[in-house]
Protein backbone atom coordinates (compact mmCIF):
# COMPACT_ATOMS: atom_id res chain seq x y z
CA UNK A 1 0.00 0.00 0.00
CA UNK A 2 1.40 3.47 -1.18
CA UNK A 3 1.49 5.46 1.74
CA UNK A 4 -0.61 9.13 1.07
CA UNK A 5 2.03 12.01 1.18
CA UNK A 6 -0.86 14.76 0.34
CA UNK A 7 -0.84 15.95 4.41
CA UNK A 8 2.07 16.40 6.09
CA UNK A 9 2.20 13.78 9.21
CA UNK A 10 4.26 14.67 12.64
CA UNK A 11 7.33 11.58 12.39
CA UNK A 12 7.63 9.60 15.50
CA UNK A 13 11.21 8.92 14.64
CA UNK A 14 13.68 8.02 12.21
CA UNK A 15 15.61 4.54 12.08
CA UNK A 16 18.90 6.42 12.90
CA UNK A 17 17.29 8.37 15.67
CA UNK A 18 19.25 6.07 18.05
CA UNK A 19 17.92 5.46 21.80
CA UNK A 20 19.55 4.33 25.11
CA UNK A 21 18.79 0.73 25.87
CA UNK A 22 18.06 0.91 29.38
CA UNK A 23 20.93 1.22 31.83
CA UNK A 24 23.52 -0.16 29.30
CA UNK A 25 24.66 3.17 27.78
CA UNK A 26 24.72 1.08 23.98
CA UNK A 27 22.60 3.41 21.04
CA UNK A 28 20.24 1.28 19.41
CA UNK A 29 17.97 1.75 16.27
CA UNK A 30 14.08 1.95 17.41
CA UNK A 31 13.31 -0.68 14.73
CA UNK A 32 15.25 -3.68 15.06
CA UNK A 33 16.04 -5.53 12.51
CA UNK A 34 15.34 -9.81 13.36
CA UNK A 35 17.18 -12.35 11.46
CA UNK A 36 15.13 -15.09 11.98
CA UNK A 37 14.37 -15.20 8.17
CA UNK A 38 18.10 -15.26 7.43
CA UNK A 39 18.21 -18.89 6.13
CA UNK A 40 14.74 -19.15 5.67
CA UNK A 41 15.07 -17.48 2.00
CA UNK A 42 17.43 -16.87 -0.37
CA UNK A 43 20.89 -15.25 0.52
CA UNK A 44 20.92 -12.65 -1.76
CA UNK A 45 17.07 -11.27 -0.85
CA UNK A 46 18.70 -11.45 2.73
CA UNK A 47 21.79 -9.37 1.98
CA UNK A 48 19.39 -7.38 0.39
CA UNK A 49 17.40 -6.67 3.19
CA UNK A 50 20.87 -6.28 5.48
CA UNK A 51 22.19 -3.81 3.40
CA UNK A 52 19.31 -1.39 2.86
CA UNK A 53 18.70 -1.28 6.53
CA UNK A 54 22.36 -0.83 7.42
CA UNK A 55 22.42 2.18 4.81
CA UNK A 56 19.40 3.66 6.24
CA UNK A 57 21.23 3.80 9.40
CA UNK A 58 19.51 0.86 11.34
CA UNK A 59 22.25 -0.44 13.73
CA UNK A 60 20.41 -3.01 15.75
CA UNK A 61 20.32 -6.89 14.84
CA UNK A 62 18.49 -9.42 16.72
CA UNK A 63 19.93 -13.15 16.21
CA UNK A 64 19.09 -16.41 17.74
CA UNK A 65 21.03 -19.97 17.96
CA UNK A 66 17.39 -21.56 17.98
CA UNK A 67 17.27 -24.11 14.97
CA UNK A 68 21.21 -25.18 13.95
CA UNK A 69 21.48 -21.48 13.82
CA UNK A 70 21.44 -20.46 10.24
CA UNK A 71 20.87 -16.64 10.95
CA UNK A 72 23.75 -16.12 12.98
CA UNK A 73 25.91 -17.71 10.44
CA UNK A 74 24.27 -15.87 7.71
CA UNK A 75 24.26 -12.64 9.87
CA UNK A 76 28.20 -13.17 10.55
CA UNK A 77 28.63 -13.06 7.04
CA UNK A 78 26.86 -9.30 6.52
CA UNK A 79 28.40 -7.44 9.61
CA UNK A 80 32.25 -8.62 7.94
CA UNK A 81 34.27 -5.31 8.60
CA UNK A 82 31.05 -3.23 10.11
CA UNK A 83 31.43 -5.09 14.07
CA UNK A 84 32.44 -1.79 15.72
CA UNK A 85 29.08 0.02 14.11
CA UNK A 86 26.54 -2.88 15.01
CA UNK A 87 24.77 -3.94 17.65
CA UNK A 88 24.34 -7.75 18.01
CA UNK A 89 21.75 -9.73 20.20
CA UNK A 90 21.55 -13.54 20.56
CA UNK A 91 20.45 -16.12 22.81
CA UNK A 92 22.03 -19.07 24.41
CA UNK A 93 18.84 -21.10 25.83
CA UNK A 94 15.54 -21.72 24.48
CA UNK A 95 12.23 -21.70 26.56
CA UNK A 96 11.93 -25.40 28.38
CA UNK A 97 9.06 -26.10 25.85
CA UNK A 98 11.19 -26.17 22.62
CA UNK A 99 14.38 -28.02 24.29
CA UNK A 100 15.56 -31.52 22.31
CA UNK A 101 15.24 -33.76 24.84
CA UNK A 102 17.88 -35.47 23.10
CA UNK A 103 20.33 -32.78 24.19
CA UNK A 104 19.25 -32.00 27.82
CA UNK A 105 22.10 -29.92 28.85
CA UNK A 106 22.66 -27.84 25.81
CA UNK A 107 18.93 -25.55 26.12
CA UNK A 108 18.82 -24.51 29.33
CA UNK A 109 19.92 -21.53 31.23
CA UNK A 110 22.98 -23.43 33.10
CA UNK A 111 26.34 -23.38 32.89
CA UNK A 112 26.94 -25.70 30.51
CA UNK A 113 24.40 -24.45 27.64
CA UNK A 114 26.15 -21.31 28.66
CA UNK A 115 29.03 -21.95 27.64
CA UNK A 116 28.42 -23.94 24.23
CA UNK A 117 26.15 -22.00 22.97
CA UNK A 118 27.45 -18.48 23.25
CA UNK A 119 30.89 -20.08 21.74
CA UNK A 120 28.82 -21.71 18.92
CA UNK A 121 27.28 -18.54 18.35
CA UNK A 122 30.78 -16.53 18.21
CA UNK A 123 31.81 -18.72 16.22
CA UNK A 124 28.74 -18.41 13.25
CA UNK A 125 29.04 -14.84 13.63
CA UNK A 126 32.82 -14.64 13.50
CA UNK A 127 32.87 -12.10 15.55
CA UNK A 128 34.84 -12.36 19.48
CA UNK A 129 31.76 -11.00 21.72
CA UNK A 130 28.06 -10.12 21.18
CA UNK A 131 26.84 -7.04 22.65
CA UNK A 132 24.00 -8.33 24.26
CA UNK A 133 22.72 -12.08 25.35
CA UNK A 134 20.02 -13.28 25.83
CA UNK A 135 18.61 -16.03 28.65
CA UNK A 136 15.41 -17.24 29.38
CA UNK A 137 14.87 -18.31 32.88
CA UNK A 138 15.15 -22.19 33.54
CA UNK A 139 13.11 -22.79 36.49
CA UNK A 140 14.79 -26.14 37.50
CA UNK A 141 18.01 -23.85 37.61
CA UNK A 142 19.58 -21.86 40.38
CA UNK A 143 18.97 -17.99 39.84
CA UNK A 144 22.12 -17.75 41.59
CA UNK A 145 23.74 -20.00 39.53
CA UNK A 146 22.91 -18.72 36.36
CA UNK A 147 23.35 -15.19 37.33
CA UNK A 148 27.09 -15.90 38.36
CA UNK A 149 27.93 -17.74 34.99
CA UNK A 150 25.68 -14.76 33.08
CA UNK A 151 28.41 -12.22 35.09
CA UNK A 152 31.42 -14.76 33.98
CA UNK A 153 30.77 -14.15 30.19
CA UNK A 154 30.76 -10.40 30.60
CA UNK A 155 34.06 -10.23 32.92
CA UNK A 156 35.59 -12.29 30.08
CA UNK A 157 34.48 -9.97 27.36
CA UNK A 158 32.51 -12.66 25.28
CA UNK A 159 29.67 -10.38 26.26
CA UNK A 160 29.36 -6.72 26.91
CA UNK A 161 25.14 -7.05 28.27
CA UNK A 162 22.82 -9.21 29.57
CA UNK A 163 19.13 -9.43 28.66
CA UNK A 164 16.35 -11.45 29.40
CA UNK A 165 13.26 -12.86 27.89
CA UNK A 166 9.98 -13.70 28.89
CA UNK A 167 10.41 -13.80 32.42
CA UNK A 168 7.85 -12.60 35.48
CA UNK A 169 8.50 -9.18 36.77
CA UNK A 170 9.27 -10.70 40.31
CA UNK A 171 12.08 -13.24 39.31
CA UNK A 172 14.08 -10.19 37.45
CA UNK A 173 13.50 -8.06 39.96
CA UNK A 174 14.92 -10.41 42.23
CA UNK A 175 17.96 -11.19 39.74
CA UNK A 176 18.77 -7.60 39.69
CA UNK A 177 18.49 -7.10 43.16
CA UNK A 178 20.84 -10.31 43.63
CA UNK A 179 23.16 -9.44 41.16
CA UNK A 180 23.39 -5.81 42.47
CA UNK A 181 24.12 -6.98 46.00
CA UNK A 182 26.73 -9.53 44.74
CA UNK A 183 28.42 -6.75 42.29
CA UNK A 184 27.47 -9.10 39.12
CA UNK A 185 26.20 -8.38 35.53
CA UNK A 186 22.42 -7.09 35.99
CA UNK A 187 19.97 -7.76 33.17
CA UNK A 188 19.88 -4.46 31.39
CA UNK A 189 16.77 -5.11 28.56
CA UNK A 190 13.88 -7.44 28.68
CA UNK A 191 12.52 -8.70 25.34
CA UNK A 192 8.76 -9.29 25.12
CA UNK A 193 6.16 -10.27 23.01
CA UNK A 194 3.74 -7.00 23.10
CA UNK A 195 1.05 -6.44 20.88
CA UNK A 196 -2.50 -4.98 20.51
CA UNK A 197 -3.51 -8.47 21.18
CA UNK A 198 -1.52 -9.13 23.58
CA UNK A 199 -0.72 -6.80 25.81
CA UNK A 200 -0.16 -8.71 29.01
CA UNK A 201 3.11 -7.07 29.25
CA UNK A 202 1.78 -3.97 31.01
CA UNK A 203 0.27 -5.49 34.41
CA UNK A 204 3.91 -5.45 36.13
CA UNK A 205 6.63 -5.84 33.40
CA UNK A 206 5.65 -2.31 32.19
CA UNK A 207 6.35 -0.77 35.66
CA UNK A 208 8.93 -2.39 36.48
CA UNK A 209 11.23 -1.52 33.40
CA UNK A 210 10.23 1.84 33.73
CA UNK A 211 10.83 2.21 37.57
CA UNK A 212 14.41 0.49 37.07
CA UNK A 213 15.56 1.20 33.94
CA UNK A 214 15.85 -1.50 31.96
CA UNK A 215 15.17 -1.80 28.34
CA UNK A 216 12.39 -2.81 26.67
CA UNK A 217 12.94 -4.63 22.80
CA UNK A 218 9.23 -5.94 21.84
CA UNK A 219 8.59 -8.71 19.31
CA UNK A 220 5.45 -9.98 17.64
CA UNK A 221 4.45 -6.50 17.12
CA UNK A 222 1.94 -7.64 14.12
CA UNK A 223 0.65 -11.15 16.39
CA UNK A 224 2.51 -13.65 13.76
CA UNK A 225 0.96 -11.53 11.34
CA UNK A 226 -3.13 -11.74 12.20
CA UNK A 227 -2.87 -7.92 12.87
CA UNK A 228 -1.53 -7.02 8.90
CA UNK A 229 -4.80 -8.18 8.01
CA UNK A 230 -3.36 -10.88 5.37
CA UNK A 231 -5.52 -13.49 6.32
CA UNK A 232 -9.55 -13.88 6.62
CA UNK A 233 -11.81 -15.98 8.53
CA UNK A 234 -12.28 -18.08 5.38
CA UNK A 235 -8.93 -18.74 4.56
CA UNK A 236 -7.79 -20.15 8.28
CA UNK A 237 -10.46 -22.42 8.01
CA UNK A 238 -9.25 -23.69 4.51
CA UNK A 239 -7.16 -26.79 4.78
CA UNK A 240 -4.25 -24.47 3.04
CA UNK A 241 -1.53 -24.45 5.79
CA UNK A 242 1.62 -21.86 6.30
CA UNK A 243 4.26 -21.83 9.07
CA UNK A 244 2.27 -19.68 11.61
CA UNK A 245 -1.47 -20.86 11.02
CA UNK A 246 -1.54 -22.73 14.29
CA UNK A 247 -0.63 -19.51 16.31
CA UNK A 248 -2.65 -17.58 14.21
CA UNK A 249 -5.71 -19.18 14.20
CA UNK A 250 -5.35 -18.89 18.17
CA UNK A 251 -5.96 -15.28 17.14
CA UNK A 252 -8.68 -15.80 15.53
CA UNK A 253 -10.71 -18.00 17.63
CA UNK A 254 -11.44 -14.95 19.80
CA UNK A 255 -14.07 -12.45 18.44
CA UNK A 256 -12.47 -9.38 20.19
CA UNK A 257 -9.55 -9.46 18.22
CA UNK A 258 -11.66 -9.32 15.00
CA UNK A 259 -12.95 -6.41 16.24
CA UNK A 260 -9.25 -5.20 16.89
CA UNK A 261 -8.37 -5.33 13.62
CA UNK A 262 -10.93 -4.12 12.14
CA UNK A 263 -9.88 -1.05 13.80
CA UNK A 264 -6.51 -1.28 12.89
CA UNK A 265 -7.69 -1.49 9.44
CA UNK A 266 -9.71 1.40 9.73
CA UNK A 267 -7.44 3.83 11.32
CA UNK A 268 -4.97 2.81 7.85
CA UNK A 269 -7.06 3.49 5.42
CA UNK A 270 -8.06 6.89 7.68
CA UNK A 271 -4.07 7.29 7.52
CA UNK A 272 -2.97 6.27 4.04
CA UNK A 273 -0.81 3.35 5.89
CA UNK A 274 -0.83 -0.19 6.54
CA UNK A 275 -2.11 -2.21 9.34
CA UNK A 276 0.76 -3.68 9.82
CA UNK A 277 2.65 0.38 9.94
CA UNK A 278 -0.19 0.69 12.57
CA UNK A 279 0.17 -1.74 14.72
CA UNK A 280 4.09 -1.09 15.12
CA UNK A 281 3.64 2.94 15.54
CA UNK A 282 0.93 1.87 18.44
CA UNK A 283 3.62 -0.29 20.44
CA UNK A 284 6.32 2.01 19.66
CA UNK A 285 4.53 4.92 21.17
CA UNK A 286 3.98 3.08 24.31
CA UNK A 287 5.81 4.06 27.37
CA UNK A 288 8.87 1.99 28.31
CA UNK A 289 9.32 0.67 24.36
CA UNK A 290 12.83 1.35 23.38
CA UNK A 291 12.65 -0.79 20.14
CA UNK A 292 10.73 -3.13 17.98
CA UNK A 293 12.20 -6.45 16.61
CA UNK A 294 10.95 -6.71 12.96
CA UNK A 295 11.49 -9.06 10.35
CA UNK A 296 11.38 -8.85 6.94
CA UNK A 297 11.49 -11.80 4.35
CA UNK A 298 12.74 -9.15 1.20
CA UNK A 299 12.51 -5.27 0.57
CA UNK A 300 8.88 -4.46 0.68
CA UNK A 301 8.38 -5.85 4.05
CA UNK A 302 11.24 -3.50 5.60
CA UNK A 303 10.00 -0.86 3.56
CA UNK A 304 7.05 -1.56 5.30
CA UNK A 305 8.33 -1.43 8.63
CA UNK A 306 10.40 1.51 8.14
CA UNK A 307 7.48 3.37 7.26
CA UNK A 308 5.84 2.75 10.16
CA UNK A 309 8.53 5.00 11.87
CA UNK A 310 7.54 8.13 9.71
CA UNK A 311 4.25 9.48 11.45
CA UNK A 312 2.24 9.55 14.60
CA UNK A 313 -0.65 8.18 15.49
CA UNK A 314 -3.22 10.83 16.99
CA UNK A 315 -4.14 10.90 20.99
CA UNK A 316 -7.57 10.39 19.07
CA UNK A 317 -6.60 7.25 17.07
CA UNK A 318 -3.83 5.92 20.12
CA UNK A 319 -7.34 5.97 22.49
CA UNK A 320 -9.41 3.90 20.22
CA UNK A 321 -6.66 1.51 19.97
CA UNK A 322 -6.10 1.08 23.57
CA UNK A 323 -9.83 0.87 24.31
CA UNK A 324 -11.03 -1.53 21.73
CA UNK A 325 -7.83 -3.82 22.57
CA UNK A 326 -8.13 -3.19 26.95
CA UNK A 327 -6.92 -6.67 28.41
CA UNK A 328 -8.40 -8.20 31.06
CA UNK A 329 -8.15 -7.23 34.59
CA UNK A 330 -5.86 -8.99 36.91
CA UNK A 331 -7.79 -11.09 40.18
CA UNK A 332 -5.65 -9.36 43.07
CA UNK A 333 -6.33 -6.07 42.42
CA UNK A 334 -6.56 -5.10 46.22
CA UNK A 335 -2.95 -6.14 46.49
CA UNK A 336 -1.49 -4.06 43.33
CA UNK A 337 -1.52 -0.93 42.01
CA UNK A 338 -2.21 -1.32 38.80
CA UNK A 339 -1.82 0.79 35.19
CA UNK A 340 -4.64 3.30 35.60
CA UNK A 341 -6.02 2.11 31.62
CA UNK A 342 -7.10 -1.14 33.19
CA UNK A 343 -9.30 -0.40 35.67
CA UNK A 344 -10.71 3.56 35.10
CA UNK A 345 -11.82 5.45 31.96
CA UNK A 346 -8.96 7.90 31.75
CA UNK A 347 -7.79 9.45 29.05
CA UNK A 348 -4.70 8.36 27.42
CA UNK A 349 -2.49 11.42 28.53
CA UNK A 350 -3.06 10.61 31.90
CA UNK A 351 -2.46 7.45 32.08
CA UNK A 352 0.88 8.12 30.34
CA UNK A 353 1.51 10.61 32.90
CA UNK A 354 0.91 8.21 35.85
CA UNK A 355 3.42 5.64 34.16
CA UNK A 356 6.21 8.44 33.68
CA UNK A 357 5.72 9.05 37.50
CA UNK A 358 6.61 5.65 38.08
CA UNK A 359 10.25 6.36 36.44
CA UNK A 360 10.84 9.40 38.51
CA UNK A 361 9.85 8.16 41.33
CA UNK A 362 12.68 6.19 42.29
CA UNK A 363 14.86 9.56 42.20
CA UNK A 364 12.07 11.40 44.21
CA UNK A 365 12.66 9.08 47.31
CA UNK A 366 16.44 9.03 47.01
Amino acid sequence: MTTDTSQTQEVLTKIDNYVSLGSSGLKVSPLCLGTMTFGQQDEIVSKQVFDKYYELGGNFFDASNFGDGENESMLGKFIAGKRSKVIISTKYSTHPKVQNPKEPNLGSANRKSLVENLNASLERLGVEYVDILYTHIDYNDKIEDVLRGLDDVVRSGKALYIAIINTPAWITSEANAISNLRGWSQFIALSTQYNLIDRSFEFDLQPMCLKHNIGVVSYNTIASGFLSNRYTKESLASDSDFPAKKVVSEYAENEQNWKILEEVVRIAEEAGRTPSEIAINWTLQQPGITSVVAAARNLEILEENINALGFKLTPEQLSTLNNISLPRAIPFTQFYKPNPLHFASKPTSEYITSLKKLKTSKTDTE
